[in-house]
């Protein structure tokens, strides 16, 4: 059991690191007032080769393991949050068609992944369908030698930005088996992009997508009729753990945000941090983050040994980001109005972070499935 990150991982996660201060956190503030990227901003995170994560390298991407794609997402999240989701959906998507394409299909979908070219979207959600997910009603309808997609795709991060999306729809009977993935160009007079107004990570674009008749192929079909939902579910085992870590990252910051300002600021004669009242509560959620980030890279660890991650990642997708709103609602109570202020360093990273306690799972979704490791699906809720 090692807990230290090989010497290129931290090379890889200085480089991140270095990346972010200058591109990513400097506009965090203005992203967030426009509830937008700013000009460039894709463009910069495509040039450091970001959204090649997890494509192969014949394909033009850095083709790196789980543990380097949690890095990355990691030391992007503590600059800003909401540039973290093209380059989490470009990993989860990438990963799957890596996994299920022909090599036809590879050479077509995957160097536009890893160039930026293709800002990447999962387009699964509906109105009346998140986590029961496998219910999914968008339809794709038989027309000649493909399909005709109708239906609407609600909540999906990266809306405004995305160009290409893996879309799930039902071309079988019911349940998970009836579920088709494609993956389709969405600049497309027969789709249309809502724009949702949120309560954080107002420059991530999430949105709805309303397709209207749109005409897929049988080459855009990924991994053959009825298995796409299975297979996106196998990709969460994977993705559950960077988000946990996301989350994991904003309450780090926050927690390093406030210890800074609790060691200078005096009260009574004295540092607030010599106040047990200040400082306990402080490392308590410290503690916490040190376990959640160990549990989700413990996932990753697994994912690049060929194991199955899903039972570490699902409990830190559970409890990281909770555990995460908490210590960055901590850090705001110490800092007092300096926390509240909305130009300060803390009131956007608890907006923000509230969001990934939904994100690709909710708390019930995934204590579910370690209900089932726990109990068996017999037993199990």
């Amino acid at each position: 059991m090692d807990f230290e990150f090989t010497a290129e991982q931290k090379a890889f996660a200085k480089s991140v690191a270095d990346f972010a201060a200058e591109k990513i956190a400097p506009f965090r503030h203005e992203n967030d007032v426009r509830g937008a990227y700013r000009e460039g901003q894709l463009a910069d995170i495509a040039a450091e080769g970001l959204f090649g994560l997890r494509v192969p390298a014949a394909y033009g991407g850095l083709e790196l393991d789980a543990v380097s794609a949690g890095i990355a997402l990691e030391e992007l999240a503590a600059a800003d949050l909401t540039v973290c989701f093209p380059v989490l959906n470009a990993a989860l998507v990438a990963g799957v068609l890596a996994a299920n394409g022909t090599p036809e299909q590879l050479d077509r979908w995957l160097p536009p992944i890893a160039s930026g070219e293709a800002v990447v979207a999962v387009c699964l959600t509906e109105p009346d369908h998140g986590t029961d997910a496998a219910n999914i009603v968008m339809t794709a309808e038989p027309d000649g030698d493909g399909w005709v997609l109708s239906g609407v795709k609600a909540s999906i991060m990266a809306t405004a930005y995305s160009t290409h999306g893996l879309v799930f729809a039902r071309t079988g009977g019911p349940g998970a088996h009836g579920v088709t993935a494609f993956y389709v160009g969405l600049d497309d007079e027969h789709v249309t992009k809502e724009r949702l107004s949120d309560l954080g990570c107002r420059a991530g674009g999430r949105g709805n997508l309303v397709f209207d008749g749109l005409r897929v192929g049988p080459e855009d079909v990924v991994g053959g009729l009825g298995v796409g939902f299975v297979e996106v579910m196998r990709g969460f085992g994977f993705s559950r753990a960077l988000i946990a870590l996301m989350a994991i990252a904003l309450g780090r910051v926050a927690i390093d945000e406030a210890i800074a300002h609790a060691s200078k600021r005096e009260a009574f004669g004295q540092a607030l941090s010599k106040f047990q009242s200040v400082a306990f509560p402080l490392v308590e959620h410290a503690t916490f983050m040190h376990a959640a980030r160990l549990l989700s890279f413990q996932g990753l660890t697994k994912a690049d040994e060929g194991l199955d991650p899903r039972l570490p990642s699902n409990m830190a997708k559970w409890w990281a980001p909770k555990a995460a709103m908490e210590a960055v609602h901590q850090a705001l109570l110490v800092m007092g109005h300096f926390g509240w202020a909305e130009d300060g360093p803390i009131a956007q990273r608890l907006r923000d972070v509230i969001g990934l306690q939904l994100a690709d799972g909710t708390a019930a979704a995934t204590k579910l499935v370690v209900s089932r490791h726990l109990f068996g699906k017999k037993f199990a809720p």
